[in-house]
């Protein structure tokens, strides 16, 4: 399926980018522009972003490396210590 039609990208074109960025680095946090540009690819309108969020939300490999989860919530507490 289509999920940009500026760049014409498709569900297939996502998903292989993400697999093959995890597949280099398991570290790495995977955003919108990383995919546009592992495709070789510019966002252009914009218009396609939720659905290109939500095709990436369905990528088993998308998660956030272990070592970088709740970075968040520490650096909070640190600031109340």
């Amino acid at each position: 399926m289509i999920i940009c039609h500026c760049q014409n990208i498709s569900d297939e074109d996502i998903h292989s980018a993400i697999d093959w960025m995890r597949a280099s680095d398991a570290e790495t946090l995977i955003t919108p522009g990383k995919i546009y540009r592992a495709l070789g690819k510019a966002a252009d309108c914009g218009g396609c972003l939720p659905l290109f969020m939500s095709t990436m939300a369905g990528n088993e490999n998308l998660e956030v490396p272990a070592n970088l989860r709740g970075l968040r919530q520490s650096r909070k507490s640190a600031r109340q210590a």
